[in-house]
């Protein structure tokens, strides 16, 4: 401002005027000229017009729409002046609503909307007084740029790595190309995490949370105007790679003197290994394992200092990272082999052809194991952890393994499994009731298996499965099927198969088929006799059998006169008839539990029996000839009965080998012991034979005579002792007692009763023995009486034996009779 007023103050010094001409004023820039004032009478003195000095007030000429220039102009007078403003010579006018001028129009306000504001401002100066009026030279220009659009910032990163790792740096850098005086606003996502008026945002250890998208924008220090915002760039913060330690050996656990190699695993060919070993224990310190580098790591020799966990770590050195520790392996060292334990699924013996046995060799210790089967000492094919076998008959045996890994290690034998193969056996099915019934009777149908009580059942009809149903009765996996009530839906073909009740999946073939078949009437029945006559003898034998023309397993009633007899079966035999076996005969069938069913009764059969004539034997040799002959003659003859018979003879129940005979000669040379002797006769009508005759006792005839002398003997001795005895009674007998005592018997036998009794001391006959034929006769005894020790054998009549078959004795005498001498 003091230079303005020390120029206006030799502005107005200057100006002399040294004549009284006119004057006129010329603009230099517009090149108009003023008209001459009024003539001159006195000097004057004339200076140059001041020429006004423009500034910018506001901080920068380059400004982005909505941003303000503010210009200033002042002149060096005191006088009042007065503005004009000036863009690229055109005069701005303060019309336009986006200038404003000051109250007296020294300072310009433009508000940059458009491009169009752009340009050379200048100004210049107007004042005037009563007589003359002044205007300036134009003043200095100021450029005033107007940018047309928001500029967009460019932002930059100072590490390219896609991945950054916590602990690393990293500086983002803003620039705006154009104009100056900006603040950086920087962004993490949407948040603004910094302000700053240097370009460069710089995070001096990154973690995981800084990872993101980051942008930066700029803004006027001292206004509201912002530019666009940058472009995103991504940081991505994540963990080193983590190193994956594989162990390369199939197995962990291993056994001394083996071989175990490691691997560790990053998955970028930057990064360097390095390794540790510790304890199994958490916590446990690891040291470094030295000379120990690169990927690999092979332990050789091993023995139990190597027992422990490994781990490896990997390093990126050109940019100072180190990751983590890597997952540990953990090497367990031992100083002998196991045995390995053999395992059966499922664990049975027996099993049956066709099932899966499942033969585990399990190693309690370490991996890797490569398994040997031995069946009966013989080594098998198959080398894996299950044997797994689809058993036949020649898969039974005793089985073993062992397991072996790498060219040294090998285990013991395993102990023994003994495995047992069998046929399926195949049901078979059977009834206990008959196969062809009748309606409402019952059927019973039962199964069986070797080992049936470990089998379960299934029925099957017409190869359907039964199902219940109130007429049919069976549990699920029984052995029987019942029928209670039998109709014609129930006839077809009955089958059953067995299930293993341990193992249902082991099934058997079904058995063979069993036929129903249920009638629609009631059997018939006939009753037939053998043999056929309509009179029987007694001792003959009749036979009666019971005919049903269905069906079997029937039960015979048998009826007598309609009176029910206790004999069953299907025949009726009478061994040996009697009279009181004459009758009408029936027979009647029937079977079944609880609802019996039952036949109708058959047609009657008569049955007559007459009484077999019975033969005798007598004795044709008389008393009379005892002295003259030693044969006894026997006779024998069917009492009552008009049919011709012939006889056969029989020695102590033993047939005599002889022509059939009525008579029959006992002599000393055909008995020679004491027999008894009967007879029967045969006819070639009926009936064939008689009943025996009573039997009778021979005796020897060598000695009737010797029997006769010796009762005659007796006699005598008899009578004299009984003389004898009298006369000493009489005399040595008291008076007295004869009153007292009772009549004594007589003391001697009738030759009558010597015969009727058994005890009698001296027998009329005796057998014809060759002993008692040469015995010497005996003396007299003490009475003078001689007699002979043999027994009398009486006459007796015992039964009969049955004989059973009227044709045997036929044929006993080549099938007919013989004619007797």
């Amino acid at each position: 401002m003091m230079l303005v007023k020390v120029l206006s103050v030799i502005y107005s010094l200057s100006l002399v005027l040294t004549d009284f001409t006119a004057c006129a004023a010329q603009n230099s820039d517009d090149h108009t000229t003023a008209e001459s004032s009024f003539p001159l009478s006195t000097p004057v003195y004339v200076t140059e017009p001041p020429v006004p000095s423009l500034q910018r007030r506001s901080e920068r000429s380059d400004v982005f729409p909505s941003e303000k220039v503010e210009l200033s102009c002042s002149v060096p007078s005191s006088a009042a002046w007065t503005f004009s403003w000036y863009r690229d010579t055109q005069q701005v006018q303060n019309t336009d609503p986006n200038v404003a001028l000051s109250p007296d129009g020294s300072n310009l306000i433009i508000t940059a909307a458009t491009q169009s504001y752009s340009g050379m401002y200048s100004c210049k100066a107007h004042t005037s007084t009563s007589t003359t009026a002044v205007t300036t030279k134009i003043s200095n220009s100021i450029k005033i740029t107007v940018h047309a659009n928001k500029p967009k910032p460019t932002l930059t990163r100072s590490s390219n790595f896609d991945k950054m790792f916590p602990g690393e740096s990293v500086t983002f850098t803003c620039k705006v190309d154009v104009s100056d005086g900006w603040v950086y606003l920087w962004y993490h996502y949407e948040t603004q995490v910094q302000a700053s008026s240097i370009g460069t945002y710089t995070i001096a250890s990154i973690d995981h949370p800084h990872s993101g998208k980051y942008h930066c924008q700029a803004k006027r220090a001292n206004g509201p105007f912002h530019t666009e915002e940058s472009d995103t760039t991504a940081l991505h913060v994540s963990d080193p790679p983590k190193p994956s330690l594989k162990l390369l050996s199939p197995w962990p656990d291993v056994f001394e003197n083996e071989t175990v190699e490691f691997r560790c695993e990053v998955h970028s060919p930057d990064w360097t290994i390095s390794w540790n070993k510790g304890g199994n224990e958490p916590g446990y310190e690891l040291d470094e394992i030295q000379n120990a580098e690169g990927p690999f790591l092979n332990l050789t020799g091993i023995h139990d200092a190597y027992e422990g966990g490994y781990t490896c770590k990997a390093h990126l050195k050109s940019r100072g990272v180190s990751s983590g520790f890597s997952n540990t392996v953990n090497i367990t060292v031992y100083d002998h082999t196991p045995i390995p334990a053999l395992t059966r699924v499922p664990d049975f013996n027996p099993m049956y052809v066709g099932e899966t046995v499942n033969l585990k060799c399990e190693v309690n210790l370490s991996s890797g194991w490569k398994y040997q089967w031995y069946k009966n000492g013989i080594e098998q094919q198959t080398t894996k952890e299950t044997n797994s076998i689809k058993l036949s008959l020649s898969d039974r045996g005793k089985y073993q393994c062992r397991a072996a890994r790498g060219e040294i290690i090998s285990t013991e034998f395993s102990e023994e499994i003994k495995q047992d193969v069998l046929e399926i056996p195949v049901p078979s099915s059977k009834s206990a009731t008959p196969l062809d019934v009748f309606p409402g009777e019952s059927v019973k149908l039962s199964c069986a298996m070797a080992g049936g009580a470990d089998w379960t059942f299934s029925w099957f009809k017409d190869k359907q499965p039964v199902r219940p149903h109130p007429t049919t009765s069976f549990d699920v996996g029984a052995a029987t099927l019942s029928i209670r009530s039998a109709s014609a839906s129930h006839g077809g073909q009955y089958s059953c198969l067995g299930k293993l009740k341990s193992r249902p999946s082991v099934t058997s073939t079904s058995s063979p088929e069993l036929t129903l078949s249920v009638y629609d009437a009631k059997p018939r029945v006939t009753l037939m006799q053998n043999p056929i006559h309509n009179v029987m003898h007694t001792e003959e034998s009749v036979s009666f059998s019971c005919h049903i023309n269905v069906s079997s397993g029937w039960e015979y009633l048998w009826l007598k006169d309609r009176t029910l007899l206790p004999e069953s079966g299907k025949n009726h035999t009478i061994e040996s008839v009697e009279t009181k076996n004459t009758g009408s005969y029936q027979c009647q069938a029937k079977r079944g539990r609880g609802a019996v069913f039952s036949s109708d009764q058959s047609p009657a059969v008569r049955l007559d029996v007459k009484e077999r004539p019975q033969a005798g034997i007598t004795l044709l040799t008389g008393w009379s000839e005892v002295f003259s002959t030693d044969s006894l003659v026997l006779n024998c003859e069917v009492h009552g009965s008009q049919d011709m018979w012939n006889y056969t003879w029989y020695k102590a129940d033993q047939l005599i080998n002889l022509l059939p005979s009525k008579k029959h000669t006992v002599t000393p040379q055909n008995d020679p012991e004491q027999s008894q002797y009967t007879c029967r006769g045969i006819s070639t009508g009926r009936p064939s034979y008689s009943r025996r005759s009573d039997s009778l006792q021979t005796k020897n005839l060598l000695l009737k005579r010797r029997v006769l002398l010796s009762i005659s003997g007796c006699i005598v001795f008899g009578i004299a002792a009984v003389f004898l005895g009298c006369i000493l009674l009489r005399v040595f007998r008291k008076s007295d007692d004869s009153e007292d005592k009772p009549a004594e018997n007589e003391l001697f036998l009738t030759m009558a009763q010597l015969r009727e009794r058994d005890d009698a001391t001296c027998p009329m006959v005796q057998y014809i023995t060759d002993a008692e034929l040469n015995a010497p006769s005996k003396e007299a005894d003490e009475n003078g009486t001689i007699c002979s020790e043999t027994t009398e054998i009486p006459i007796t009549s015992q039964d009969e034996h049955v004989v059973t078959s009227e044709t045997e004795d036929v044929t006993e005498k080549n099938g007919g009779l013989i004619s007797f001498k």
